[in-house]
């Protein structure tokens, strides 16, 4: 909790969580309600396909955004070994760092539940929405944001550029999200190679229908990603 309140502090503290909260609600909302191509008004159904398909690629950009500083910055500064010399395990730092990132996205993702009763009482007849479909990909977009942000971390413990780790970040991010999916196009076991991905997972819980094998694919994958970084940060090699 220690590690969590002073990097949410920090974030609060510094422009970055504004940037991220503005950025994130302007793009979406200019996405579901002024472009013509992808706005909800002229597609003509009660709707929020555009949040949860366009979300996560801004997601890829958004978060490691977030995460670039968490382990970077403190790296460059010298400031990360007096942390790891306090009464702290790594795995305090790592989830304390990671929590305050989640957090953060989710704040980020919270006020555009205004776009769902505005659809639910746009719908003709009112409430003519896919609720269960809605819900079931807030769900997916908020495991999503657990990766991304565990992704992030990983990035930003292996460089102290904070641009490198922007870069990497949001590189890994791209390719477990969307990459299987493309890659699956040239294999011949079609099917396992997706399900390795993300994207095939989201798309499942995009559906209504919560599959515990989809959330435990979200849990793991995350999971993965700060193991990988607790190692990382204990190697003490930077």
């Amino acid at each position: 909790m220690q590690v969590f309140a002073k990097e949410f502090n920090s974030f609060l503290n510094s422009l970055i969580a504004y940037m991220v909260i503005g950025v994130f609600l302007t793009a979406i909302g200019l996405l579901m309600w002024v472009f013509p191509e992808t706005s909800v008004l002229d597609y003509g159904f009660a709707d929020m396909d555009t949040l949860f398909s366009m979300g996560p690629f801004v997601f890829i950009f958004l978060v490691p955004a977030i995460t670039m500083r968490s382990f970077a910055e403190e790296k460059k500064m010298g400031t990360l070994e007096l942390l790891l010399t306090k009464p702290l395990s790594d795995w305090d730092v790592v989830v304390g760092k990671f929590l305050a990132a989640v957090v953060l996205v989710l704040f980020a993702l919270l006020p555009t539940a205004v776009y769902y009763f505005s659809i639910y009482k746009l719908g003709n007849p009112t409430g003519n929405i896919d609720s269960a479909g809605v819900w079931g990909s807030y769900l997916g977009l908020a495991l999503l944001a657990t990766v991304f942000c565990a992704i992030g971390l990983l990035a930003s413990a292996l460089t102290t550029n904070q641009i490198v780790s922007f870069i990497l970040a949001a590189f890994l991010s791209f390719i477990i999200y969307i990459g299987f999916d493309s890659l699956a196009a040239f294999g011949s076991n079609t099917l396992l190679i997706k399900q390795i991905g993300i994207l095939y997972h989201y798309e499942a819980l995009s559906k209504g229908l919560i599959d515990s094998r989809d959330v435990l694919y979200f849990l793991s994958v995350t999971a993965f990603f700060l193991v990988v970084t607790k190692t990382v940060i204990g190697s003490r090699q930077w």
